[in-house]
């Protein structure tokens, strides 16, 4: 059985004349008539029961057209769905973001998607290291990351989507929670929250406590910014990040700015050889998600 000769039978079952079902085939009539008897022939029963006034359906003709119909339906539908993948309109991503990212940036990016891409369907993994994305990407666990440069894989390619000054995170209580910049020699005396070591915020505030001629004092290393964040709050050091990260409003922890304060990447990565149209659309969608200050277009 053939799609073609599938939609010739439902055409004249429900048109019940053939002469109507050929005009709505844009075929002729003696065509479209050897062919049902064709069709008839192969399948061994009559479908149709023909008068010279009219056409009418045999039980398994009713049986034909009812499941037909929902053949070709679902043969629509099915066309439609292959072609809104490859066109890269639907379709689950794996992503995985920066614990630092989860706040200023996620928000928009989710937001972004339910609007521009309703076919998409993410599933989040979220405060992860880059080291760990990285790793997710080249094992497949992963489709894409906003991540924090540099990338260390040459299999994995990125875009910068914005850069960001760096801010500290101080209890309320502190004296340097007052509304000015805050300079890098002031927290030489004070205890650090991190990161983990492996992470690219711990290098760089690290090296900002150096280049201000101190090495910082760590009290606590944090795997989650929350969880950061609330040892600040307890009165247990101070922490550098993003600035994206002042929109966790945590009672009992100040942000200030950082004099001099250099300029921190974000990056959405892929793996290099993924070509799927899912997957540079989501690019994309980041990219234009971040447009605005801070932005790189």
């Amino acid at each position: 059985m053939e799609i073609r000769q599938l939609n010739y039978f439902i055409a004249v079952a429900e048109e019940r004349h053939f002469g109507r079902a050929a005009k709505r085939l844009h075929m002729a009539q003696p065509p479209l008539s050897q062919q049902i008897r064709q069709f008839e022939e192969q399948l061994g029963v009559r479908l149709l029961d023909r008068t010279t006034r009219r056409v009418d359906l045999t039980a398994a003709g009713q049986v034909l057209l009812d499941r037909g119909r929902r053949i070709i339906d679902e043969i629509e539908d099915l066309e439609a769905a292959v072609y809104q993948v490859g066109q890269g309109s639907t379709g689950v991503l794996r992503v995985g973001f920066s614990g630092s990212a989860t706040y200023g940036v996620m928000p928009g990016v989710v937001r972004r998607a339910k609007e521009t891409m309703p076919g998409l369907s993410l599933e989040l993994h979220g405060e992860m290291l880059t080291p760990a994305m990285e790793k997710g990407l080249r094992g497949h666990a992963l489709d894409a990351a906003l991540l924090r440069p540099p990338v260390a894989s040459p299999d994995i390619d990125h875009r910068v989507v914005a850069r960001e000054p760096l801010v500290v995170a101080l209890p309320s209580c502190s004296p340097l929670a007052v509304d000015l910049p805050v300079a890098v020699h002031e927290l030489q005396d004070q205890e650090f929250v991190t990161y983990p070591p492996e992470s690219v915020l711990f290098r760089t505030a690290a090296d900002l406590c150096r280049q201000a001629g101190f090495q910082p004092r760590v009290a606590r290393i944090a795997g989650t910014t929350a969880t950061l964040l609330s040892f600040v709050a307890a009165g247990g050091g101070v922490a550098v990040v993003p600035a994206g990260v002042r929109a966790f409003q945590l009672e009992g922890v100040v942000y200030r700015d950082v004099e001099h304060s250099p300029q921190i990447e974000l990056a959405v990565a892929w793996r290099r050889d993924d070509r799927s149209a899912l997957l540079h659309n989501f690019v994309d969608l980041v990219v234009d998600a971040q447009a605005g200050p801070g932005a790189v277009r």
